[in-house]
Protein backbone atom coordinates (compact mmCIF):
# COMPACT_ATOMS: atom_id res chain seq x y z
CA UNK A 1 0.00 0.00 0.00
CA UNK A 2 1.47 3.35 -1.04
CA UNK A 3 1.02 6.67 0.77
CA UNK A 4 -0.16 9.85 -0.91
CA UNK A 5 1.34 13.29 -0.40
CA UNK A 6 -0.60 15.98 1.49
CA UNK A 7 -3.14 17.68 -0.73
CA UNK A 8 -6.21 16.38 -2.51
CA UNK A 9 -7.03 13.35 -4.63
CA UNK A 10 -9.17 13.43 -7.78
CA UNK A 11 -11.38 10.45 -8.58
CA UNK A 12 -13.59 9.73 -11.56
CA UNK A 13 -15.04 6.83 -13.50
CA UNK A 14 -17.29 6.15 -16.45
CA UNK A 15 -15.41 8.17 -19.08
CA UNK A 16 -17.51 6.39 -21.72
CA UNK A 17 -15.22 7.72 -24.50
CA UNK A 18 -16.19 11.32 -23.70
CA UNK A 19 -12.74 12.73 -24.40
CA UNK A 20 -14.02 16.32 -24.29
CA UNK A 21 -15.32 15.96 -20.72
CA UNK A 22 -12.11 14.21 -19.71
CA UNK A 23 -10.01 17.01 -21.17
CA UNK A 24 -12.12 19.64 -19.39
CA UNK A 25 -11.93 17.79 -16.07
CA UNK A 26 -8.15 17.43 -16.27
CA UNK A 27 -7.85 21.15 -17.01
CA UNK A 28 -9.97 21.92 -13.95
CA UNK A 29 -7.88 19.62 -11.78
CA UNK A 30 -4.76 21.52 -12.82
CA UNK A 31 -6.16 24.61 -11.06
CA UNK A 32 -6.52 22.80 -7.72
CA UNK A 33 -4.13 21.29 -5.18
CA UNK A 34 -4.40 17.80 -6.65
CA UNK A 35 -1.62 15.37 -5.77
CA UNK A 36 -3.02 12.26 -7.43
CA UNK A 37 -5.59 11.43 -10.13
CA UNK A 38 -7.37 8.07 -10.30
CA UNK A 39 -9.79 6.61 -12.86
CA UNK A 40 -12.17 3.88 -11.68
CA UNK A 41 -12.75 2.31 -15.07
CA UNK A 42 -15.05 2.13 -18.10
CA UNK A 43 -12.95 4.15 -20.51
CA UNK A 44 -15.08 3.35 -23.55
CA UNK A 45 -18.82 2.90 -24.25
CA UNK A 46 -21.51 5.34 -25.29
CA UNK A 47 -19.26 8.05 -26.78
CA UNK A 48 -17.28 8.42 -30.02
CA UNK A 49 -13.69 7.56 -30.96
CA UNK A 50 -12.61 5.77 -27.77
CA UNK A 51 -8.92 5.86 -28.68
CA UNK A 52 -8.89 9.62 -27.98
CA UNK A 53 -9.18 8.92 -24.24
CA UNK A 54 -5.97 6.93 -23.78
CA UNK A 55 -3.38 9.64 -24.55
CA UNK A 56 -5.09 12.01 -22.10
CA UNK A 57 -4.91 9.46 -19.28
CA UNK A 58 -1.30 8.57 -20.01
CA UNK A 59 -0.09 12.14 -20.52
CA UNK A 60 -1.57 13.22 -17.18
CA UNK A 61 -0.32 10.22 -15.23
CA UNK A 62 -3.81 9.04 -14.30
CA UNK A 63 -3.69 5.80 -12.30
CA UNK A 64 -6.40 3.62 -13.80
CA UNK A 65 -8.20 0.43 -12.82
CA UNK A 66 -10.29 -1.84 -15.02
CA UNK A 67 -14.06 -1.56 -15.21
CA UNK A 68 -16.28 -4.23 -16.73
CA UNK A 69 -16.03 -2.58 -20.15
CA UNK A 70 -12.24 -2.50 -20.01
CA UNK A 71 -12.08 -6.13 -18.90
CA UNK A 72 -14.30 -7.19 -21.81
CA UNK A 73 -12.21 -5.30 -24.35
CA UNK A 74 -8.97 -6.65 -22.87
CA UNK A 75 -10.19 -10.25 -23.03
CA UNK A 76 -11.98 -9.98 -26.40
CA UNK A 77 -15.31 -10.90 -24.83
CA UNK A 78 -18.52 -10.70 -26.89
CA UNK A 79 -20.30 -8.25 -24.56
CA UNK A 80 -19.63 -5.51 -22.00
CA UNK A 81 -20.53 -7.48 -18.82
CA UNK A 82 -22.58 -4.41 -17.87
CA UNK A 83 -24.99 -6.41 -15.70
CA UNK A 84 -28.22 -5.33 -17.37
CA UNK A 85 -31.22 -7.67 -17.38
CA UNK A 86 -33.73 -5.75 -19.53
CA UNK A 87 -33.77 -6.52 -23.30
CA UNK A 88 -33.86 -2.83 -24.30
CA UNK A 89 -30.95 -1.96 -22.02
CA UNK A 90 -28.99 -4.90 -23.42
CA UNK A 91 -29.80 -3.87 -27.00
CA UNK A 92 -28.17 -0.46 -26.59
CA UNK A 93 -25.34 -1.92 -24.51
CA UNK A 94 -24.60 -4.33 -27.37
CA UNK A 95 -24.54 -1.54 -29.97
CA UNK A 96 -22.25 0.53 -27.77
CA UNK A 97 -19.87 -2.34 -27.05
CA UNK A 98 -19.61 -3.43 -30.68
CA UNK A 99 -18.76 0.13 -31.75
CA UNK A 100 -16.21 0.55 -28.95
CA UNK A 101 -14.56 -2.78 -29.72
CA UNK A 102 -14.20 -1.94 -33.41
CA UNK A 103 -12.70 1.44 -32.63
CA UNK A 104 -10.27 0.52 -29.84
CA UNK A 105 -6.80 -0.24 -31.15
CA UNK A 106 -4.95 -3.43 -30.31
CA UNK A 107 -2.29 -1.30 -28.63
CA UNK A 108 -4.88 0.17 -26.28
CA UNK A 109 -6.50 -3.22 -25.64
CA UNK A 110 -3.05 -4.47 -24.66
CA UNK A 111 -2.76 -1.56 -22.21
CA UNK A 112 -6.15 -2.47 -20.75
CA UNK A 113 -4.80 -5.96 -20.03
CA UNK A 114 -2.29 -4.40 -17.65
CA UNK A 115 -4.88 -2.63 -15.49
CA UNK A 116 -5.59 -3.86 -11.94
CA UNK A 117 -9.07 -4.68 -10.70
CA UNK A 118 -8.66 -2.40 -7.67
CA UNK A 119 -6.33 0.27 -6.33
CA UNK A 120 -5.43 0.80 -2.69
CA UNK A 121 -3.58 3.69 -1.09
CA UNK A 122 -3.39 5.60 2.15
CA UNK A 123 -4.67 9.16 2.39
CA UNK A 124 -4.52 11.27 5.56
CA UNK A 125 -3.91 8.11 7.55
CA UNK A 126 -6.98 6.33 6.18
CA UNK A 127 -7.11 3.23 3.98
CA UNK A 128 -8.71 3.97 0.61
CA UNK A 129 -10.01 1.26 -1.73
CA UNK A 130 -10.98 2.11 -5.30
CA UNK A 131 -12.95 -0.35 -7.41
CA UNK A 132 -15.48 -0.24 -10.23
CA UNK A 133 -18.82 -1.67 -9.08
CA UNK A 134 -18.07 -2.92 -5.59
CA UNK A 135 -15.20 -4.68 -3.84
CA UNK A 136 -16.94 -8.00 -4.33
CA UNK A 137 -18.05 -7.72 -7.96
CA UNK A 138 -16.85 -5.54 -10.81
CA UNK A 139 -20.32 -4.95 -12.25
CA UNK A 140 -22.35 -4.70 -9.04
CA UNK A 141 -24.84 -1.82 -8.94
CA UNK A 142 -24.88 -0.01 -5.59
CA UNK A 143 -27.65 2.62 -5.50
CA UNK A 144 -28.20 5.25 -2.84
CA UNK A 145 -31.87 4.35 -2.36
CA UNK A 146 -31.46 0.60 -2.02
CA UNK A 147 -28.04 0.06 -0.39
CA UNK A 148 -28.30 -0.17 3.42
CA UNK A 149 -25.67 1.42 5.61
CA UNK A 150 -24.92 -1.83 7.44
CA UNK A 151 -23.99 -3.44 4.13
CA UNK A 152 -21.53 -0.64 3.37
CA UNK A 153 -20.07 -1.04 6.85
CA UNK A 154 -19.61 -4.75 6.18
CA UNK A 155 -17.81 -4.01 2.91
CA UNK A 156 -15.40 -1.72 4.75
CA UNK A 157 -14.77 -4.42 7.35
CA UNK A 158 -14.49 -7.34 4.94
CA UNK A 159 -12.20 -5.49 2.54
CA UNK A 160 -10.09 -3.66 5.14
CA UNK A 161 -10.91 -0.11 4.02
CA UNK A 162 -11.89 3.16 5.68
CA UNK A 163 -12.96 4.78 2.39
CA UNK A 164 -14.44 2.89 -0.56
CA UNK A 165 -15.04 4.65 -3.89
CA UNK A 166 -16.88 3.12 -6.87
CA UNK A 167 -18.53 4.32 -10.09
CA UNK A 168 -20.50 1.80 -12.31
CA UNK A 169 -24.05 3.17 -11.74
CA UNK A 170 -23.29 6.60 -13.22
CA UNK A 171 -25.06 8.42 -10.37
CA UNK A 172 -23.01 10.18 -7.71
CA UNK A 173 -23.70 9.81 -4.00
CA UNK A 174 -21.85 9.44 -0.74
CA UNK A 175 -22.60 8.22 2.75
CA UNK A 176 -20.72 8.78 5.97
CA UNK A 177 -20.46 5.60 8.01
CA UNK A 178 -19.77 4.95 11.70
CA UNK A 179 -16.14 4.87 12.89
CA UNK A 180 -15.09 7.65 10.53
CA UNK A 181 -15.61 5.63 7.38
CA UNK A 182 -16.96 6.82 4.03
CA UNK A 183 -18.54 5.29 0.93
CA UNK A 184 -18.54 7.24 -2.35
CA UNK A 185 -19.99 6.69 -5.79
CA UNK A 186 -18.16 9.17 -8.02
CA UNK A 187 -20.88 9.19 -10.67
CA UNK A 188 -19.75 9.32 -14.30
CA UNK A 189 -17.47 11.73 -16.07
CA UNK A 190 -18.69 10.78 -19.53
CA UNK A 191 -22.46 11.11 -19.31
CA UNK A 192 -24.84 13.52 -17.54
CA UNK A 193 -26.58 11.94 -14.61
CA UNK A 194 -30.21 12.01 -15.67
CA UNK A 195 -31.06 15.38 -14.10
CA UNK A 196 -31.58 17.63 -17.13
CA UNK A 197 -28.11 19.18 -16.87
CA UNK A 198 -25.36 18.62 -19.41
CA UNK A 199 -22.67 18.76 -16.74
CA UNK A 200 -20.80 15.63 -15.71
CA UNK A 201 -18.91 14.99 -12.47
CA UNK A 202 -15.71 14.03 -10.76
CA UNK A 203 -14.84 13.79 -7.06
CA UNK A 204 -12.16 15.36 -4.88
CA UNK A 205 -11.05 13.59 -1.72
CA UNK A 206 -9.84 15.92 0.99
CA UNK A 207 -9.31 16.01 4.73
CA UNK A 208 -10.98 18.31 7.23
CA UNK A 209 -10.91 18.09 11.00
CA UNK A 210 -9.56 14.57 10.97
CA UNK A 211 -12.25 13.31 8.58
CA UNK A 212 -11.99 12.36 4.92
CA UNK A 213 -14.33 14.47 2.80
CA UNK A 214 -15.70 13.99 -0.71
CA UNK A 215 -16.64 16.97 -2.86
CA UNK A 216 -18.44 16.47 -6.17
CA UNK A 217 -17.13 18.81 -8.88
CA UNK A 218 -19.26 19.66 -11.95
CA UNK A 219 -17.60 19.56 -15.36
CA UNK A 220 -18.80 21.74 -18.24
CA UNK A 221 -17.56 20.90 -21.73
CA UNK A 222 -18.59 21.31 -25.36
CA UNK A 223 -21.48 18.85 -25.36
CA UNK A 224 -22.74 20.08 -28.74
CA UNK A 225 -19.39 19.19 -30.33
CA UNK A 226 -19.53 15.75 -28.75
CA UNK A 227 -23.07 15.14 -30.02
CA UNK A 228 -21.98 16.13 -33.53
CA UNK A 229 -19.07 13.71 -33.31
CA UNK A 230 -21.36 10.94 -32.05
CA UNK A 231 -23.73 11.40 -34.97
CA UNK A 232 -20.82 11.44 -37.43
CA UNK A 233 -19.75 8.07 -36.00
CA UNK A 234 -23.21 6.60 -36.49
CA UNK A 235 -23.93 6.03 -32.81
CA UNK A 236 -27.59 5.70 -31.76
CA UNK A 237 -29.51 8.97 -31.76
CA UNK A 238 -30.64 8.15 -28.22
CA UNK A 239 -27.04 8.60 -27.04
CA UNK A 240 -26.69 12.05 -28.63
CA UNK A 241 -30.03 13.08 -27.16
CA UNK A 242 -28.79 12.26 -23.66
CA UNK A 243 -25.67 14.36 -24.15
CA UNK A 244 -27.73 17.31 -25.42
CA UNK A 245 -30.63 17.11 -22.96
CA UNK A 246 -29.07 15.78 -19.77
CA UNK A 247 -31.73 13.06 -19.53
CA UNK A 248 -30.99 9.35 -19.92
CA UNK A 249 -32.81 7.70 -22.80
CA UNK A 250 -31.19 4.26 -22.37
CA UNK A 251 -29.97 2.07 -19.49
CA UNK A 252 -33.08 3.05 -17.57
CA UNK A 253 -34.61 -0.27 -16.59
CA UNK A 254 -31.81 -1.04 -14.14
CA UNK A 255 -32.66 2.06 -12.08
CA UNK A 256 -34.48 1.53 -8.77
CA UNK A 257 -37.88 3.25 -8.48
CA UNK A 258 -36.63 6.31 -6.59
CA UNK A 259 -33.80 7.03 -9.04
CA UNK A 260 -36.06 6.33 -12.03
CA UNK A 261 -38.63 8.85 -10.83
CA UNK A 262 -36.01 11.61 -10.81
CA UNK A 263 -35.55 11.31 -14.58
CA UNK A 264 -37.72 12.34 -17.51
CA UNK A 265 -38.31 8.86 -18.96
Amino acid sequence: MSSSSPGKIALFGGIYANHLALEAALADMATRNITGIYCLGDLGAFGPNPDKVYPLLKDHGVKTLAGNYDDSLARDLPDCQCGYTDPRDNHFARLSYQYTYRNTSEENREWLRSLPGEIRFEFAGRRVLLCHGSPRRQNEFLWSSTTPTHFLQKLCKDYAADVIAVTHTGLKWQRELPSNKLFINTGALGRPENDGSRETWYTILGEEGGRITAEFIPVSYDSEALAIEMRAEGLPEEFSETIESGWWTTCLEILPAKERLLGRY
